[in-house]
């Protein structure tokens, strides 16, 4: 088991799919941004980026 499958994810990639659908972006910026602040930061910073990205808006 991983951290993802344990959130319900089948894997780290279904789970920044997930995450790009929640927040209505394209997959790509949310690779690019799990490539830049790295797997630790996943379930918490990668979200935080992603909840300013979307108030900017």
């Amino acid at each position: 088991m991983s951290i993802y499958t344990d959130e319900g994810h089948a894997s780290r990639k279904d789970y920044f799919e997930s995450l790009a659908k929640d927040y209505g972006v394209d997959v790509e910026p949310v690779y690019m941004l799990a490539d830049l602040l790295g797997p630790d930061e996943d379930f918490d910073g990668l979200i935080a980026t992603l909840d300013d990205m979307s108030m900017e808006v």
